[in-house]
């Protein structure tokens, strides 16, 4: 699907292409980078464009950014309701192997991931709503990574499965990766009991 923004007198500024996943509700918005001489622009979030993608139903109230090292993996985390997020998520600098994990209990891709780079260069945004795990993996030195939250961190909410489950089965490239503690120590995926309906 192909949106356009417009400014206050009618004219387009700026198209942005989204992508469907085999997973309903992942969302690839892939917007259209303008360079010439002096660098590069484009256009990293438009409410309109988002709402028209996501039917209106979510408001960013947070923004975090991380830095990684090269083969860092951070994740598979979520929060329950009634603090779940919603993530929009893209890579400001170097790359990144983006997972989400289905943990709607009624949907029918639960239990299944879908995984996307994310770079500088690409520029793409990944939007995973509530009732998905989400982690990364660092794929380059010092990459910086930014998600905007649909709800505030709820430490209390928090869950985290075990980024190498298993069950899961998800291809991270290789097993050499640096994890916390707290992401080690995981759940397994078979133990877990998922709040999350559609």
């Amino acid at each position: 699907m192909l949106v356009k923004s417009k400014n206050g007198t009618g004219e387009y500024l700026n198209e942005m292409n989204i992508k469907k996943t085999p997973i309903a509700g992942l969302l690839i918005f892939e917007p259209k980078v303008f360079t010439d001489a002096r660098g590069a622009f484009f256009e990293s979030f438009n409410k309109k464009v988002f709402d028209e993608a996501t039917g209106g139903q979510f408001e960013f109230v947070q923004d975090n950014q991380s830095l990684s090292h090269k083969n860092v993996v951070r994740g598979l985390h979520f929060q329950n309701p009634p603090h779940a997020q919603g993530k929009l998520v893209r890579v400001i600098k170097g790359a990144a192997l983006d997972v989400a994990v289905d943990i709607r209990l009624s949907s029918e891709t639960y239990g299944q991931y879908f995984s996307i780079e994310l770079s500088e260069e690409n520029g793409w945004m990944f939007w995973i709503p509530p009732g998905f795990a989400h982690g990364f993996k660092s794929l380059e030195i010092d990459t910086i990574f930014s998600y905007k939250c649909t709800n505030y961190y709820a430490p209390e909410s928090e869950g985290t499965i075990r980024w190498n489950d298993t069950t899961l089965n998800i291809n991270w490239g290789s097993s050499d990766c640096l994890v916390s503690e707290k992401d080690i120590n995981g759940q397994e995926f078979h133990t877990f009991a998922s709040h999350f309906h559609i």
